[in-house]
């Protein structure tokens, strides 16, 4: 899950990481608004072949669900068709968060997702979710703005540069709200709206599905407004929609603090360690580089055409970024301090583009930046005064002193853009069960809030991964991962409280 810090920064917390990109692109089939919502329902994918072993689609859904004469939104759709067909279970929607990842990229990343078993016994399918990469994508910013917007302050640090951020968030929103033309219709509850579409188009009477990080949070809405049509439902890095802003923002700070914590006592044992071996030393230092940072840039030592340097926002992004995977992220992390002594920002900056999703010639492999940005306004009210983010701000930074300066100010965006009412989350009681999954140092989605998810889906069942970094399936543990797939080919829940330890 990714909350978009202040101002127009994008920051934390994106979803899974997506293992290979692809670019889908596609013409508008023309296809005038249906009459009725059934009308949607009943339409047939017309599939072509694409990319050798895939096969594409368009799905038509309303703009809004309340008046079809608006019109109707495209979405992109893929699917990896299961290996086994006479013994095929149905088909497997899967998302991998965001707000704003692919879900057409995660599909076709499916051999490397799931075991053999499952590609054997389903058809996976990703779509684009509304807003998102090649469905009806929301466009604010150029490659280049993103870029600067990278580049700049993103902490203010007293009134002056409040005002600025102010001043430079409500461009951003013109700019957002003049470039799109249904910007209140983004919101991810018409995402699962939609997902329900896809479901029927798909022939599937019932919802086989695998959220991860925000993609937990479309499940959710999916389970309040079709609780009678869950299948076989894994949520994997919990969103608990039920806590305030302030709280998810305070939550996810303290989380990543405390992955830093446990990077830098890991470091600390660590021949090439560059950091202080006291951990409260160590963080002192962080601090200090990134005051110093922002004062001053440090260049690349081999940047070739790529003139960036490393900025404080930069920075933190990097550091953010290799807490999603301890396994090859702290590696890189500590690479990455040994440079800074050197002189230059190589490492950081790759670790900061690989959270962006920046790619070497400039460009960014989707709109997420914007994406996430709006979605984000729109899922979750905020009633706070610019008067009430400050004071959050200040108090989240003083209980999470490295990322909370950086996250404190988000929501900023969300009070220059339209207020939407969205969907109120009660307790929900569904057909059948669902499978959350939660690990305990995950920086993202932090474990109490699979805890708190839990308690509102009255018949889930938490299973643990106790452990370092974001989300538990398909990240090494043969304990998640079996229980995972005996769930979706058997239906079967692992016992009550389990609880897998990571083996790293």
């Amino acid at each position: 899950m990714r909350k978009h810090l202040q101002v127009t920064a994008a920051f934390v917390i994106i979803g899974a990481l997506v293992l290979t990109l692809i670019n889908f692109s596609r013409e508008s089939n023309g296809v005038k608004a249906p009459m009725v919502l059934s009308d949607y329902y009943n339409q047939e994918l017309a599939w072509e072949d694409c990319y050798e072993d895939f096969q594409c689609s368009i799905l038509d859904v309303p703009i809004d669900y309340s008046d079809l004469t608006v019109g109707t939104f495209e979405i992109s759709v893929m699917r990896y068709l299961a290996a086994d067909q006479k013994n095929r279970i149905g088909s497997l929607i899967i998302n991998p968060g965001g707000p704003g990842s692919s879900g057409v990229n995660y599909a076709y990343n499916a051999e490397y997702i799931f075991s053999p078993d499952i590609t054997d016994r389903y058809d996976i399918v990703g779509f684009d979710p509304r807003g998102v990469a090649e469905s009806a994508p929301i466009r604010c910013f150029s490659d280049s703005e993103i870029d600067a917007n990278y580049a700049a302050d993103s902490k203010p640090d007293n009134a002056a540069e409040l005002t600025e951020a102010i001043n430079e968030t409500k461009k951003y929103a013109e700019k957002c709200l003049d470039q799109n033309e249904y910007l209140t219709a983004y919101g991810t509850a018409n995402a699962a709206r939609d997902m329900d579409v896809l479901r029927e188009a798909l022939g599937d009477t019932k919802l086989n599905y695998m959220g991860k990080s925000y993609g937990t949070f479309m499940g959710t809405l999916y389970a309040q407004l079709f609780p009678n049509k869950i299948g076989r439902v894994v949520l994997d890095g919990a969103v608990d929609p039920s806590i305030s802003q302030y709280e998810q923002i305070l939550t996810q700070a303290e989380s990543f603090d405390n992955s830093l914590t446990d990077f830098l006592q890991e470091c600390s044992k660590n021949r090439n360690c560059s950091l202080p071996t006291e951990v409260n030393e160590a963080r002192k230092s962080i601090i200090t580089l990134l005051a110093t940072v922002a004062k001053k840039p440090i260049p690349q030592r081999d940047s070739g055409d790529d003139k960036r340097e490393l900025t404080e926002t930069l920075l933190t992004l990097g550091m953010a970024a290799a807490f999603y995977n301890n396994e090859e992220g702290w590696p890189k992390l500590r690479t990455a301090f040994r440079e800074i002594k050197l002189g230059y920002s190589d490492e950081f900056i790759k670790l900061a583009d690989q959270y962006s999703g920046r790619l070497k010639d400039g460009t960014y492999r989707s709109n997420e930046f914007d994406s996430g940005a709006i979605i984000d306004c729109l899922d979750f009210a905020d009633d706070r005064t610019i008067a009430d983010i400050t004071n959050d701000g200040k108090r989240i930074s003083q209980l999470a002193p490295v990322f909370g300066p950086y996250l404190g100010y988000s929501g900023l965006t969300c009070q220059y853009l339209p207020k939407t009412k969205p969907v109120a989350i009660t307790s929900i009681t569904t057909n059948a069960p669902i499978m959350i999954i939660g690990t305990t140092r995950d920086p993202a989605t932090p474990y109490q809030w699979a805890i708190g998810l839990q308690k509102i889906i009255t018949n889930s069942q938490l299973l643990t991964l106790v452990g370092d970094g974001h989300t538990g399936h398909n990240r090494g543990s043969a304990c998640i991962d079996n229980a995972v797939d005996n769930f979706y080919l058997k239906g079967v829940l692992p016992p009550k409280n389990k609880r897998c330890i990571a083996t790293s």
